[in-house]
C-alpha cells in the first residue's frame, strides 16, 4: 500500500423517499476503510442541489460552467478523488435520474479517473443500472473496473441492524473490486500527470 492513501469516494446515487441507498454505502465504505488503500469519502447526493436543466455548453467543452451554489462541494469532492464507486438501484431498468443529474454537470471530474460500482435491487442486484452507467462513463473518458458487488433481493440479505446476516460472499466480491480501483487508480493518478497528446 502506499504512504499517502488515495483518495475514494463512495456516492449514494438514490435520492427517493425510504431509500436503501445509505446502508448499503456505509457497509462499502466500511469495506473500503478496511482495505486499507483508500480514503473514504461519501457522497450524498441527497444533500447536493442538482437541477436537470443543464448548463447551455457541456462541461466537455466549458469545465467550468456556472453552477449552483448547492452543487460546489460536489464538484470539489467529485474533483478531488482518485477513484469512484457508485452505489446504485435498478430504477425502470436503469439507474436514478439524479445520479445523471450529477454525471452530466461534470467532465473534467471523471475524466480518466477510475469507477467501480455497488447495486441492489430486487431479482437484478442493480446490473441493468451497472450496464448503463460503465456506456455512459466511457463517454466521459472514464475506466470501469470489470469486478463489482451486487445484492439481489437486498432486503432479504441485510438484517434490522444494517449489516448483512451472511456477509462472506460479498466481502470477498468488495475486496476484489477495491484491488482493482487500486490498481487503476494508482495507474491513472500517476498517468494525469502526463502531458496529454493531440
Amino acid at each position: 500500500m502506499t504512504s499517502t492513501p488515495l483518495r475514494l469516494a463512495v456516492i449514494i446515487g438514490s435520492v427517493r423517499e425510504g431509500r436503501f441507498g445509505p446502508v448499503v454505502a456505509n457497509w462499502f465504505a466500511g469495506q473500503a476503510r478496511e482495505h486499507g488503500a483508500f480514503e473514504v469519502d461519501v457522497i450524498d447526493l441527497a444533500e447536493m442541489e442538482l437541477p436537470l436543466a443543464l448548463p447551455a455548453v457541456s462541461p466537455l467543452m466549458e469545465p467550468n460552467p456556472v453552477r449552483p451554489d448547492g452543487m460546489v462541494d460536489l464538484t470539489e469532492r467529485l474533483g478531488a478523488a482518485d477513484a469512484i464507486v457508485i452505489v446504485t438501484p435498478d430504477i425502470n431498468r436503469s439507474y436514478p435520474a439524479a445520479l445523471k443529474a450529477a454525471i452530466d454537470w461534470h467532465f473534467t471530474q471523471w475524466n480518466r479517473k477510475t469507477v467501480g460500482f455497488v447495486g441492489y435491487s430486487g431479482k437484478s442486484g442493480g446490473l441493468m443500472a451497472i450496464e448503463h452507467l460503465r456506456t455512459v462513463l466511457n463517454e466521459l473518458n472514464a475506466h470501469t473496473v470489470r469486478e463489482y458487488v451486487s445484492f439481489p433481493r437486498y432486503f432479504l440479505l441485510f438484517g434490522p441492524d444494517g449489516q448483512l446476516v451472511e456477509p462472506a460472499e460479498f466481502e470477498r466480491a468488495a475486496a476484489a473490486m477495491l484491488d482493482q480501483l487500486f490498481w487503476w487508480a494508482s495507474a491513472l493518478t500517476a498517468a494525469r500527470e502526463l502531458p496529454v497528446s493531440a
